[in-house]
């Protein structure tokens, strides 16, 4: 699939902010199923397939991560175990364009003055 389909699906999909970490990690969401958005969920997955995810951390949880734009997308399953006809996440959140888009540590709660002053592990 080429880049310009892709973004297009992205900015036409009905993204809707998550509740959970809004004061902190706000990102938002769409639903495979609900909203219509198998295409978007198959494109996301089809760049994990071609190796383009990168592996990250959001405290101690393993997840691997699509950076497309000023944005960065995940799923809450893996994208190898998705089954047609179930309802998926999608999730994306603005980048930081620092170490946060990587991985996420305790004491890091989203806002620049909580901002730990150790590197982050990335074992």
């Amino acid at each position: 699939m080429k880049v310009a389909r892709l973004t297009e699906l992205i900015s036409r999909a009905p993204w809707r902010e998550a509740v959970t970490y809004r004061e902190t990690w706000p990102h938002e969401y769409v639903l495979s199923e609900k909203d219509g958005q198998q295409e978007l969920l198959e494109a996301v997955r089809e760049r994990f397939r071609a190796g383009e995810g990168v592996a990250c951390r959001f405290f101690r949880m393993k997840n691997t991560y699509l950076f497309i734009g000023d944005h960065k997308y995940w799923l809450m399953t893996h994208w190898d175990a998705i089954q047609p006809g179930v309802n998926y996440v999608l999730n994306r959140a603005r980048l930081y364009r620092d170490r946060r888009d990587f991985v996420i540590q305790p004491g890091d709660t989203g806002k620049p003055e909580d901002y730990p002053a150790a590197p982050a592990f990335r074992g």
